[in-house]
């Protein structure tokens, strides 16, 4: 509860110095995460890497973000952050993620054979995908508690859109880090290690940044905030209480985001970490001008996301703009399956798109958690939403990956593409059935502007 004193009101400066040290750990979260989505390439070809994985390990590695995730640990990790606070389990979390990209980079350079190196990259992608998913959570409920009151929607969106610049980085800079060879050169394991290097570096300036917003945030919050900067002695004192997870679950509307959530993620995100293997061989690109039509999506939401979070401060209507960007994303992917193959314009646009709905739903999506979930319960909500979109996460990549090694490039992609229209289609069911239901409901709350 923010106090409602002059003198402890909350300042601006104290608002935008707080979200510049919570950006950059997610910046380098995405970084690391799609580090190899723009030479996704490389695994089509296990003959031509010293690593020796094909497409198929590739997506298997790929599901290990979300294999600690699903068995517990979300739920976990929302219940510990509630419970001991953001700051603690927050920094714990951080520290996991970071030590799962140490074992990634370890996996991948010690030059252990196939099957060991994916073993051993597995446990480190298990570790840094639970770490960056309580990061993730973290950092939405310190956003949440900071401008609960003032541009929420706008605060997530710049966010959004800051982490999203991390995928756009990798995208572009993963290509110069490991240039493209003729066949039948091999890629060595120095060169598929240099995208790990750098994003491990990352890492770890984004952890620093992590540290000196738990800083600011313990030296400001008893300024600013009540209850919600409650001492140790008192958050032990609390219990946690199964009912309050059975609550979320009997609440139509937070099942309908969360459904919204899993199907609408999985049919970006997964397709994100196979773009390059799909786009060249669909469009007869090269790999250079694929960097540049897939790095489209990011550049959208750095732009588009802060955009769509100040329109749905400003006049609300959250409901629509999920239907919006839900169908925006199924034409996306119905462009990509069923547009004349070589001709690169259907490319660009079905990649822009998708841009737009990957800025349009999240935009509305997440501030949307706050007004129907207590702030007592917000991260167990936050988390509840994480473990059910990493349901999807841990096995969409599994089915694509096998898709893709099922046979020749040019007809597999296509059969990709037909997956991922059927997920959207599921997406943009849900988003109106969200919308469907608040009107036969009369509850208004999600489509409110901030001001009302």
């Amino acid at each position: 509860m923010v106090k409602n004193t002059s003198s402890n009101k909350i300042s601006r400066a104290a608002l935008w110095l707080c979200l510049a040290f919570l950006v950059f750990p997610m910046f380098a979260s995405y970084f690391f995460d799609d580090m190899f989505s723009s030479i996704s390439y490389l695994f089509s070809d296990a003959s031509r890497l010293e690593l020796a994985w094909d497409s198929a390990t590739y997506g298997v590695y790929l599901g290990g973000y979300s294999m600690l995730c699903v068995f517990g640990g979300m739920v976990l990790g929302g219940i510990l952050l509630d419970r001991f606070g953001l700051r603690l389990v927050g920094t714990i979390f951080m520290f996991t993620m970071f030590l799962g990209a140490i074992i990634i980079l370890f996996a991948m350079t010690y030059g252990f054979e196939s099957k060991l190196s994916l073993g051993i990259a597995y446990v480190g992608r298990m570790l840094f995908g639970l770490g960056s998913e309580i990061g993730g959570v973290a950092v939405s409920r310190s956003i949440a508690k900071w401008f609960k009151h003032r541009n929420l929607a706008l605060a997530m969106g710049l966010q959004l859109a800051i982490a999203r610049l991390g995928t756009a980085f990798a995208f572009i800079i993963a290509p110069l880090l490991v240039s493209e060879k003729l066949a039948p050169q091999v890629y060595t394991l120095s060169d598929t290690a240099r995208p790990v290097i750098f994003a491990v570096i990352l890492i770890v300036v984004g952890l620093f940044s992590w540290l000196l917003f738990v800083l600011f945030d313990y030296r400001k919050s008893k300024l600013y905030f009540d209850d919600e900067d409650k001492s140790a002695e008192h958050r032990l004192n609390e219990r946690f209480h199964l009912s309050d997870i059975l609550n979320l679950l009997k609440n139509p509307q937070f099942i309908m985001i969360a459904l919204l959530c899993v199907f609408f993620y999985c049919c970006i995100i997964s397709f994100k970490k196979f773009a390059a293997a799909i786009v060249i061989p669909r469009f007869d690109m090269n790999v250079e001008s694929a960097k540049w039509l897939i790095s489209l999506i990011p550049f959208f939401t750095v732009v588009f996301t802060p955009l769509f979070g100040f329109l749905v401060d400003r006049v609300g209507k959250a409901t629509i703009w999920m239907i919006v960007g839900a169908f925006a994303v199924l034409i996306s992917h119905i462009i990509l399956a069923f547009a004349p193959a070589g001709i690169s314009f259907y490319g660009y646009f079905a990649i822009s798109l998708l841009g737009l709905g990957y800025s349009l739903v999240p935009s509305a999506m997440w501030p949307s958690v706050s007004r129907i979930v207590k702030d007592s319960n917000l991260a167990t909500a936050f988390s509840l939403l994480y473990w059910i979109q990493n349901l999807g996460l841990l096995l969409v990549p599994i089915v694509v990956g096998a898709i893709l090694s099922s046979g020749e490039n040019n007809i597999t992609v296509v059969y990709a593409e037909y997956f991922f229209i059927v997920l959207s289609v599921i997406a943009v069911l849900v988003s109106f059935c969200l919308r469907v239901y608040a009107k036969m409901k009369g509850n208004t709350i999600l489509d409110l502007s901030m001001r009302k």
